[in-house]
């Protein structure tokens, strides 16, 4: 039996004990729960079943080293004390993705440049020859991680991040990561046990996400390489072996439905599901949400609706206004679950959510909000022996500091009526966090003025007098970012060659 040894699974904030469940549910010993990771201890086979497995995790790495550097003289002397050669054949190249979290190492550049010269100067003193450096397509990818002066170097077995499954062929713009999908859908409880609706699915990927957790499909399959194929040690006898295994898959006696109002939208998710090898469980068609019916059959709804960040659309809090509304008189007796980012958004669906998980999709801290629908009044429903809030959600609900103080989603609107029919970036905050012309900031405990006599003492004490000043609109920009990976469709059984170039992507 191979010895173990311990491993880290990178993944999104928010994301940790659904990855954490993921793992135990692999096998994997001494699990324990981190800041955007998971450690744990076990062999190569059930490293490589993470890396082909696991629907939550970015990325896997397997640390080779810790130690304390004070300093880049520390940080280069721990770094070639390791014998590379064991890691690193002759002819190899490599790359190093540095995450620093320090007030020594501020740049992360220049921590991976101390930890290249390392490496390269030892095999220069021990060989004669050094390794190249290959930023696009590495044959060794290393990750060190640096909190204050503690690190850890290791090695990257995935590569090219694992949320870019393989089956993406277009993209609609701003598409909901493929980690963070399957996260969601995992924290639904989902597994395949009824119907699963996406009324706003854009490119798919929640319904993809979904079909596979349904049907126990490995997210990994569609892949053409991960970096472990390039170790000295690799077992391709063990990887292909796990490969095609699908002893584990399930049948999936329900169906899938994703709906969106743009054709485009349709016909890029009709593609992906095609390309996944999902067609006959899952179903794309154009719809408008407002046009949604109440399903034939028990069903849960998952769904990310635009909140004017990436995707702007005119009258944004009409469209939420009009999900509480179908969500109301066309889906009693079922759960959904939306993804979204402001408060003032969530207000207008009007419903009371039994559950509030925050999480991150991308660098916006979110709300994933669970809705149970029933009729009548909440009164005669409890009456009658029905549950809107679990135990186990009145116990996450009451958990404390769950929430960033003060953040920018808790944020109220200025003027309701102004920013009707109005896309976000242009909507009014009441933001007394900020400084006006250097003026000093208005402290929490401080009480709202009740009339304006107690505003105009109030800007008195805050500004010295009777200053005016005008609050600026903010300006809420696009984010977004072109993620269109390889055209080529994938099917299981057809991994090729190793021609694919890896693209620099870290989410650290």
């Amino acid at each position: 039996m191979e010895q173990e040894f311990e491993l880290i699974a990178k993944t999104f904030m928010g994301l940790e004990s659904v990855l954490a469940e993921e793992l135990t549910n692999l096998g994997a010993n001494n699990v324990e729960i981190g800041r955007r990771m998971v450690s744990f201890t076990g062999d190569k086979e059930l490293m490589y079943r993470a890396n082909l497995q696991l629907h939550t995790a970015i990325r896997v790495l397997k640390p080779i080293a810790h130690f304390k550097a004070s300093s880049a003289e520390d940080m280069y002397d721990e770094v070639k004390k390791i014998d590379w050669t064991q890691y690193i054949d002759k002819g190899k190249t490599f790359s190093v993705d540095s995450v620093v979290y320090s007030e020594e190492f501020r740049n992360s550049r220049f921590v991976t440049y101390k930890v290249k010269d390392a490496i390269v100067d030892q095999f220069r003193e021990t060989t004669g020859d050094r390794p190249n450096i290959s930023v696009s397509n590495p044959d060794i990818r290393l990750n060190i991680h640096i909190a204050e002066d503690k690190a850890t170097l290791s090695l990257d077995s995935s590569g090219e991040s694992l949320h870019r499954r393989g089956y993406r062929q277009e993209s609609v713009e701003a598409p909901l990561n493929e980690v963070l999908a399957a996260g969601m859908i995992l924290m639904t409880g989902w597994k395949g046990d009824c119907d699963f609706i996406d009324p706003m699915c854009g490119s798919g990927t929640l319904l993809i996400e979904a079909a596979l957790i349904a049907r126990n499909i490995s997210p990994g399959i569609f892949r053409k390489e991960f970096a472990f194929e390039r170790w000295p040690d690799f077992d391709a006898e063990l990887l292909d072996q796990i490969y095609n295994d699908d002893s584990k898959e399930r049948e999936f006696r329900h169906h899938i439905y994703g709906y969106d109002i743009d054709m485009k939208a349709v016909n890029t998710a009709r593609m992906n599901v095609r390309a996944a090898g999902l067609t006959n469980i899952i179903s794309v068609e154009q719809q408008n949400f407002k046009d949604f019916k109440q399903p034939a059959a028990p069903a849960i709804m998952v769904t990310n609706p635009p909140y004017g960040e990436r995707i702007s659309t005119p009258d944004l809090l009409g469209t939420y206004r009009m999900i509480g509304e179908r969500l109301k008189h066309a889906f009693t007796g079922n759960d959904a679950w939306v993804l979204s980012y402001r408060e003032e958004c969530f207000d207008q669906i009007g419903l009371k959510p039994s559950l509030k998980v925050p999480v991150y999709n991308g660098s916006l801290e979110c709300e994933f909000r669970k809705y149970s629908l029933f009729d009548g009044k909440m009164k005669e429903f409890r009456s009658e022996g029905g549950v809107v809030k679990t135990e186990e959600e009145k116990a996450a609900m009451a958990e404390k500091h769950r929430f960033k103080k003060n953040r920018e989603f808790k944020k109220r609107l200025d003027e309701q009526e102004e920013n009707e029919g109005s896309d976000i970036r242009s909507f009014k905050f009441h933001s007394f966090e900020h400084d006006y012309k250097g003026a000093p900031r208005r402290r929490e405990e401080e009480e709202r003025p009740r009339n304006r006599a107690e505003r105009m003492e109030q800007r008195k004490r805050l500004f010295g007098g009777d200053r005016d000043f005008k609050r600026g609109d903010r300006d809420f920009k696009r984010s977004g970012r072109s993620d269109r990976p390889d055209s080529r469709t994938f099917k299981k059984g057809g991994r090729g060659n190793n021609d694919k170039r890896w693209k620099n992507h870290e989410e650290d």
